[in-house]
């Protein structure tokens, strides 16, 4: 006889950085009559999911990560496939009116109803459809993963004057907007779990204003649209250059080449930071200051090559404009800085002892990473 607990397990609760909120659920450690019923439950504040036979007696797998900061909600969802429900009972009776964003990663956006829609508008596709929660609508879909942004009424109505035209919207990924806007959520949602409530708050702002900036379809971008775009391509940028710093052919030209984007807009871009080109060497000479600590056994030259540099001298000297010390000097500091840490948090008594209210044990090359902001 299968056994039923009596109440839904409550999704587990993580406290992130700063006041980041977050909870997660899955329907897998259920039996196999609960499973799609939990999963209604879980949604049912703001959707109802009517459940089939075969979903009672087969089963239904779901899982949902939440994080939300500021004004804004962002959700990673796998499901089999389901139907999804807002009826206007259900928009009569609640106060959501927000606006939700699913952007499609696997599967694709099913039927979509409820709304008039023009005969033009793409069938069931891999893109982003946008809802507004204060319409009702309903959407059969099949298995899929879908990262949602839910975005407050007054940010959609700031971007958007005929706001109510998004409901039931559709665009396909094959759109460079789209395109842009789907890089900016799949690498906040790669980021979002180590980022502090303020940093989550900036990323979901950004990927709306992308999101809008899609469904407006405006190749001449203003205002917040231009500078969410100029942020998401910056971080694009940035992303690339990290993933890359230890390739010796990494060069302001292999970036732009590699991500096709305009070299006069990117290098313009960048001037702040001294050019492209100094940028990529920053960020070298910053991950060498972290490397001179993790890996004590590597010598500085094999560093120095492993990030591009194309002689010891080269490094040494670049290093020291960097950080008024040498790369050995620094090394030796940061070990003995390690050694008074230890003895230090032994002798005071472990985690209430000095080295745990200092933070001292943390290596050099965070230091300098600290020093710099």
């Amino acid at each position: 006889m299968t056994r039923r607990p009596p109440t839904d397990p409550p999704p587990s609760e993580v406290n992130l950085p700063a006041s980041l909120r977050t909870s997660s659920f899955s329907t897998r450690t259920l039996a196999t009559d609960q499973q799609v019923l939990a999963w209604r439950r879980r949604v049912g504040h703001a959707v109802d999911v009517p459940p089939t036979r075969a979903q009672l007696s087969d089963g239904f797998g779901a899982s949902i990560e939440l994080f939300a900061a500021g004004d804004s909600i962002f959700t990673d969802v796998r499901t089999d496939a389901m139907v999804l429900e807002r009826p206007v009972a259900r928009v009569s009776t609640d106060a959501r009116r927000d606006f939700a964003f699913h952007l499609y990663l696997e599967g694709e956006t099913g039927e979509v109803t409820g709304m008039s829609k023009k005969r033009s508008a793409p069938g069931s596709v891999q893109g982003i459809v946008a809802f507004d929660l204060n319409q009702p609508f309903r959407v059969e879909r099949p298995a899929c993963r879908v990262l949602t942004l839910f975005v407050p009424r007054p940010v959609v109505e700031a971007g958007l004057p005929d706001s109510e035209s998004l409901h039931g919207r559709i665009i396909p990924f094959d759109t460079p907007l789209a395109q842009v806007a789907l890089e900016h959520a799949v690498a906040t949602r790669q980021r979002v779990p180590t980022l502090g409530a303020q940093k989550a708050d900036e990323a979901f702002r950004l990927a709306a204003q992308l999101l809008l900036a899609a469904f407006r379809q405006d190749s001449s971008l203003t205002g917040a649209g231009r500078a969410a775009l100029q942020a998401a391509v910056l971080e694009r940028v940035r992303r690339f250059v990290d993933a890359n710093l230890h390739q010796a052919e990494l060069t302001p030209s292999l970036v732009v080449d590699a991500l096709q984007l305009k070299r006069a807009t990117i290098y313009r871009w960048f001037e702040h930071e001294g050019g492209l080109g100094a940028y990529i060497r920053h960020r070298r000479l910053r991950e060498a200051a972290d490397e001179l600590v993790r890996f004590p056994q590597l010598k500085v030259t094999e560093i120095a090559y492993g990030l591009g540099f194309k002689s010891a001298s080269d490094f040494t000297r670049a290093f020291r404009r960097a950080f008024d010390i040498s790369p050995q000097d620094m090394r030796v500091r940061a070990l003995e800085m390690q050694r008074t840490a230890l003895t230090e948090w032994s002798t005071v008594g472990g985690p209430g002892g000095y080295g745990a209210v200092t933070g001292a044990r943390q290596p050099f090359g965070e230091q300098v990473k600290r020093a710099e902001r």
